[in-house]
């Protein structure tokens, strides 16, 4: 089945109050309940401000993101759902949730690595 990053950009939630955030923790809660209940969850997490690494093909390791990042994603959540019409709507409750707008992409298709996972998990 396709997989769909939903993804928003640093920066998106701070329009929001400090006092808010406790209520803004709790409905993106709700929809990461509501989608592992569906069965559509696969991971999510909010990741840290201009927190990069930029490792080379040598090994060579540079403080990111890349200078000519424009925006850099300040969180994601990976679904498991058939098309991109199922995913929308989960990117319009992660939306609320957040309250800030989400970009939803489809995730490119691996089979390989989707047996090897599947291999393992039967061990």
């Amino acid at each position: 089945m396709p997989r769909f990053l939903i993804s928003f950009d640093d920066g998106a939630m701070d329009h929001i109050p400090a006092e808010d955030f406790p209520d803004v923790g709790k409905a993106a809660h709700a929809v990461i309940q509501e989608a592992v209940t569906a069965g559509v969850w696969v991971f999510g997490a909010g990741l840290l401000s201009q927190q990069a690494s930029i490792v080379a093909t040598d090994g060579t390791v540079t403080d990111g993101p890349y200078p000519e990042t424009k925006e850099v994603v300040g969180g994601f959540v990976v679904i498991d759902v058939p098309t991109r019409e199922e995913a929308l709507p989960w990117a319009a409750k992660i939306a609320a949730g957040c309250r800030c707008p989400q970009e939803v992409r489809e995730l490119l298709p691996d089979p390989e690595t989707d047996e090897m996972l599947r291999q393992a998990t039967q061990r």
